[in-house]
């Protein structure tokens, strides 16, 4: 499925726990994910060749996905440099969502690989550039934390296939109804 601007696609990645929750709060590590949900991540996110993530995303990585262009949405400072810390390895962006993924796949580029936050999320969605989404629903429940969206949306789905990742972890494909 392509977006209006050409033949990218952009695809949102994410695992979420049974009650709806990406993590407890923003420093949470994504530990209670299952291995089968790290390598379908590494391998989607490998073949796109990109990835793009808020500052708490990356910080609670904690240093650039290998193999893949780390973009990070992260704010200037007042005189218009990066952030005080030196984020090495990574591309420091603000651009909003339908002029990045121009630029990007102008460098040639067939995929685009949104890995969240919530904010980052929320953002490729309402700016309507989102083409898949690949959600690994985990048996953890939180009972509270960071939901996958920091707004309300009105996005329509269409199932594309469902599979099991192990006897536990579930993802689901969906494509985004434009």
């Amino acid at each position: 499925m392509k977006n209006e601007k050409g033949n990218m696609t952009t695809f949102l990645i994410a695992a979420i726990t049974a009650d709806g929750f990406i993590a407890r709060h923003s420093r949470h590590l994504a530990d209670w994910t299952s291995k089968e949900d790290k390598q379908f991540f590494t391998q989607k996110t490998k073949e796109a060749g990109v990835v793009i993530m808020g500052l708490n995303t990356f910080r609670t990585i904690g240093r650039p996905l290998g193999g893949r262009h780390n973009i990070v949405y992260a704010p200037a400072s007042p005189a218009g440099r990066p952030p005080e810390e030196k984020l090495q390895g990574v591309e420091i962006t603000q651009e909003n969502p339908k002029d990045l993924l121009a630029r990007l796949e102008q460098k040639g580029y067939k995929q685009a690989a949104i890995c969240g936050g919530a904010t980052i999320y929320t953002m490729f969605m309402e700016a309507g550039v989102v083409d898949k989404l690949y959600l690994t629903v985990e048996p953890v429940l939180f009972g509270a934390g960071i939901g996958l969206f920091t707004k309300e949306l009105d996005v329509r789905l269409t199932l594309q296939s469902v599979q099991k990742l192990n006897e536990q972890s579930t993802l689901f494909e969906y494509n985004i109804m434009k």
